[in-house]
């Protein structure tokens, strides 16, 4: 029961260790050594390894849109999330009385492009736990709704759908940071007007780029403000006597070159997920945490994750009373466990099995309960 669906070795996990953070930093993919080897000689090639290197983007467009159901076209990388949801918050005409729709306990990358705007429009705060706190404050006035579709903080998962239909209902629209979910739930972009995931977390690829999606069919009349040497139409003339054209895909958000490497590395990371069909990956982390969840109840450690399956997908988040010294005391224990914002998340991936959770309990079990 609880076998891991990747092969363990795969990973540089130290012995004896259950890697249970996978939502902040997972295990490093070891075949990422050999993208790196691959980057590095295709960068010393000259203009034949650039040549080699748009080939990567291309190959890794056609993947991600494969992995998310989507047209390759609208799929481009920003730096990381933060940029990408800075450029659409940045490209709209704002209007006096315009509204944002968030949660108040939302991830800073989704929330503080809007919240730094010079013209700044309202922002409408969800706060609780209530599946429908977001639905309630979409009105006439609003513009965006923005959200992440796994919450960082408890691991809640959002139900897109009503929030889809609501938008559109007033015009809005749906903006989505699908970071906490991308390579371990399955993930369908086109219900949002933008998406964004971070590419280091269950994708595990690293830092230096995030998917980008632009989706065309939904929004055709878009037009990013900001551009630069990349994000140029290929085709257009260059010179500055008009506004320069910028690409009519999702390369612009890549406003300077992408991040070869990191897309090198993501290549390699998309290539070893494609042998896992996503359903099967969420299944997996779902039965870890049905049998973590009743566990921790019954050690006096409340989790804030939602007790429905339907309402989260691979983290299991807990409030304790110190949550930095829990995490440096199973880090003791051989448990990697993430810290930050008043609460410890265990979250699951492929390589994860039912010897991580005996490791869990058992840690749990030698800390006590001065810990919690």
């Amino acid at each position: 029961m609880h076998t891991p669906l990747f092969d363990p070795a795969d990973f540089a996990i130290a012995p004896a260790t259950a890697h249970v953070c996978a939502g902040g930093e997972p295990a490093f993919l070891r075949r990422l050594g050999d993208a790196f080897a691959r980057y590095g000689a295709d960068k010393t090639r000259g203009p034949a390894g650039r040549i080699a290197q748009d080939a990567v983007v291309q190959r890794v467009r056609a993947a991600a849109a494969a992995l998310f159901g989507v047209a390759a076209e609208g799929i481009g990388f920003a730096p990381s999330v933060a940029d990408g949801v800075s450029m659409v918050s940045e490209s709209l005409a704002w209007r006096a009385g315009d509204e944002v729709v968030l949660d108040g306990a939302e991830y800073p990358s989704v929330g503080v492009p809007f919240a730094l705007l010079a013209a700044r429009p309202h922002l409408r705060l969800a706060s609780g736990d209530a599946p429908d706190r977001l639905l309630r404050l979409i009105g006439p006035r609003t513009r965006v709704v923005a959200l992440s579709y796994v919450s960082y903080l408890t691991g809640e998962r959002i139900d897109l759908a009503p929030l889809r239909a609501a938008a559109d209902r007033v015009g809005a629209l749906l903006l989505v940071d699908f970071t906490q979910a991308a390579g371990v739930v399955p993930v369908a972009m086109d219900i949002a007007d933008f998406a964004f995931a971070a590419c280091y977390k269950f994708l595990l690829g690293t830092t230096g780029a995030a998917l980008a999606f632009w989706n065309r069919t939904r929004q055709p009349e878009w037009r990013a403000v900001s551009g630069g040497w990349y994000s140029l139409d290929p085709a257009a003339p260059r010179g500055y006597g008009a506004a320069p054209r910028l690409r009519r895909d999702g390369l612009c958000f890549s406003r300077g070159n992408p991040a070869f490497l990191a897309l090198y590395m993501l290549e390699e990371s998309l290539r070893y997920l494609a042998d896992f069909p996503p359903a099967r990956i969420a299944a997996h982390a779902e039965a870890l945490i049905a049998s973590l969840y009743p566990a921790l109840l019954a050690r006096g450690l409340i989790p804030t994750t939602p007790a429905d399956p339907a309402r989260r997908a691979a983290n299991l988040c807990i409030a304790p009373r110190d949550p930095a010294g829990m995490v440096d005391a199973l880090a003791a224990h051989g448990v990697l466990a993430w810290n930050g914002q008043g609460r410890v998340r265990f979250s699951f991936h492929g390589y994860n099995s039912a010897m991580d959770l005996q490791r869990i309990l058992a840690a749990l079990d030698a800390i006590g309960e001065q810990m919690h």
